[in-house]
């Protein structure tokens, strides 16, 4: 097959996602009192109701109704006042009464958006003037929500003999219903998607808003957050929609770019050969890099939809809608751009803490500790020496932070005292200093050092007045060594270079 970035610049990839998400921070299901739990023995969080047994009578759950609302409200939708719940039939075991509640046409919020930012080498891949350049090369893609409607999740499917747990080659299947009946949002595009990039990215971000949030802890490991993608191809500068493909089950970023890169260069080849590409829904194999045929896809006629007779319309009052939105904190994007303008801190850095709610907390709370001015320091630590080191408090934080910005320690001292202090509360300055760790940076004792250094070094001197910079390493590394390691080596870099540019 031809490369993804050649197959674009004949074809148009025109992408749509379906973003299924659990509601974990709901305790109960959706329609009933079971308790919601992925750890539990198989079958023992059921009841008549989500077993679908006659005469149970389904019940909403009305902070399953507040986590849609919130997660409309912070995508930019607008919230229907009034929706209802319908039927939608399938014959399937994952459901024992062999339909699921769901919502039809016109769910809790409609109509709504995100806004894209795609920079470096995935820039490229879009080679069209579709979307807002700007002079970086990265470019701005809103990308339209059709909808976010409530549904019940269906019991899980563990498939035994086959391969990866897949029911192609199983010799028999096994049900799990305590899944069954978890209050379920499903987030639809439209098909503004044009690349696999931007279709990872687009979930990337829509995780961090639900874990702002805090709807859903959106592990994608445990299939409380997954994916389902819809591509099709046409030629550039068309604008009727090829026949398109779903990709279904989707459980890992990775999964999601690969599956659709592997899927847009298939249909092009389909397509340049003289075939026909048919609807239909496709599974991804990751092991052999390719999607497989599960099924010819179904229409809304084959699910015979219509409105559940043991669900009343749903009124949303103002109040209710208005205390949704007091309920929503800064979402990540606020947060990034917080970050940068206030306090000066690098883009990625501000991308990475904003998008963690538990890392952007100690972020917050050590900047707090250390000073605005320490920031861009902090933000350094907490994405480069947090890690690793998961029990450390703000203090700690706050205080290896200013070491490092003093010059007082280098990172490899900041990780090794790190590891010391991880799960205590001992100050990170009192064990540099209990260990004679810390760094001078004496001018005029340092500076000593690189005269005497230099002047027994006079090869490497010749070799740096010929344009070896590297040898700038190795006379720092005399200095560290001369000093007995308490020389500061950026201070040490910098009176070398000083004292060297003066030789040339």
């Amino acid at each position: 097959m031809r490369a993804l970035r050649q197959v674009l610049k004949d074809w148009e990839a025109v992408i749509g996602l379906e973003i299924h998400t659990e509601l974990t921070a709901c305790d109960t299901k959706m329609f009933c009192g079971c308790r919601i739990s992925h750890d539990d023995a198989p079958n023992t969080n059921v009841c008549p109701v989500c077993l679908g047994m006659p005469g149970a009578l389904p019940v909403p759950n009305v902070e399953a109704i507040r986590c849609i609302v919130m997660a409309g409200l912070a995508t930019n939708c607008t919230i229907q006042r009034r929706s209802m719940f319908y039927r939608k039939h399938y014959f399937y075991p994952d459901m024992a009464k062999n339909y699921q509640t769901t919502q039809g046409p016109v769910a809790f919020c409609m109509h709504g958006h995100l806004d894209l930012r795609v920079a470096g080498e995935a820039a490229l891949e879009r080679p069209d003037d579709t979307a807002q350049k700007a002079d970086d090369g990265s470019y701005l893609a809103r990308i339209g929500i059709l909808r976010i409607h409530m549904e019940e999740d269906a019991a899980k499917m563990v498939h035994v003999g086959g391969a990866e747990g897949r029911i192609g080659g199983a010799t028999e299947s096994l049900i799990d219903y305590n899944r069954c009946g978890t209050p379920l949002i499903e987030l639809v595009t439209q098909p503004d998607l044009r690349t696999p990039e931007e279709a990872r990215l687009f979930m990337e971000g829509l995780r961090q808003t639900w874990l702002a949030l805090g709807i859903s802890d959106c592990s994608l490991e445990q299939g409380s957050m997954r994916c389902d993608g819809n591509v099709s191809l046409r030629r550039r500068g068309e604008v009727c929609m090829g026949a398109k493909t779903e990709l279904k089950n989707l459980n890992s970023f990775k999964a999601l770019h690969d599956a659709l890169a592997y899927e847009i260069c298939r249909q092009a080849e389909v397509l340049e050969s003289g075939g026909t590409v048919r609807q239909e829904t496709r599974h991804w194999e990751p092991t052999r890099r390719r999607t497989t045929v599960m099924r010819v896809k179904e229409t809304n006629d084959d699910y015979r939809f219509f409105p559940d007779p043991d669900l009343a319309p749903f009124d949303l009052s103002d109040e209710f809608v208005e205390e949704c939105r007091a309920r929503i904190p800064e979402l990540p994007d606020a947060k990034r751009e917080r970050y940068q303008r206030q306090w000066s801190v690098p883009t990625y850095d501000a991308d990475r803490i904003a998008g963690d709610p538990a890392l952007a907390r100690l972020f917050e709370a050590a900047v707090a500790r250390a000073g605005v001015a320490a920031a861009p320091m902090v933000a350094n630590v907490v994405i480069n020496l947090v890690p690793g080191h998961e029990r450390l408090n703000e203090a700690q934080v706050a205080s290896i932070a200013q070491l490092l910005a003093q010059d007082a320690v280098t990172f490899a001292q900041a990780r090794e005292v790190l590891d010391v202090v991880d799960g205590t509360d001992d100050d990170p300055e009192r064990v540099v200093d209990e260990r004679g760790m810390r760094q001078s940076t004496d001018a005029d004792a340092l500076d000593a050092i690189v005269r005497e250094v230099l002047a027994r070094s006079e090869d490497q001197v010749r070799q740096y007045c010929e344009g070896n910079r590297k040898v700038l390493g190795y006379l720092v590394g005399q200095c560290m060594r001369a000093a007995g390691g308490s020389g500061n080596p950026k201070a040490f870099n910098r009176l070398l270079s000083e004292r060297l540019e003066t030789l040339q």
